[in-house]
């Protein structure tokens, strides 16, 4: 009896651990009308290199966080381990993340994927951030990297 009420003790913590991180990400991400990355495909990134569209009808949820996809497969890829798909600060530009430590819309049409991570950038007709980030990344991945822990945790 003492096994299945530490068992049971052990998952109604895990399942509100999980349900305080789904708030804080929903809190916390760049959703627009309950999508991240604008509707765009978050695998796309990595496995074609360009930003593409999504598709309502392949749509995960993963910790309070809808995310379309393309295709089945890359909704596949992304359910079988999201944390490898997400992009990095929430879906916030990087560049403002970095520069200011504020959140930032992005333009999904402007990323980079740097050492396994997708990184999302503010892009006007004025105004692209991400030429910024890459004349002194480092220095900005850095203090982004800070900056979103203040933020997220």
């Amino acid at each position: 009896m003492k096994q299945i009420f530490t068992a049971l003790i052990a998952t109604v913590i895990t399942i509100g651990f999980a349900n305080a991180q789904a708030q804080l990400r929903t809190k916390h991400f760049n959703v627009e009308k309950n999508i991240a990355i604008q509707g765009y495909d978050p695998v796309a990134y990595f496995n074609q290199n360009k930003a593409v569209k999504g598709n309502k009808q392949f749509t995960a949820t993963v910790e309070g966080i809808n995310y379309n996809f393309s295709t089945a497969a890359n909704k596949d890829l992304f359910v079988k381990n999201s944390k490898n798909y997400e992009p990095q600060y929430g879906g916030w530009c990087a560049y403002a993340m970095g520069a200011t430590g504020e959140k930032v819309e992005v333009d999904p049409e402007t990323f980079k994927v740097l050492n396994g991570k997708l990184y999302l950038f503010y892009h006007s007709w004025v105004n692209n951030t991400l030429t910024k980030w890459n004349k002194d990344e480092t220095n900005l991945k850095s203090k982004a990297d800070k900056s979103w822990m203040n933020i997220f945790h």
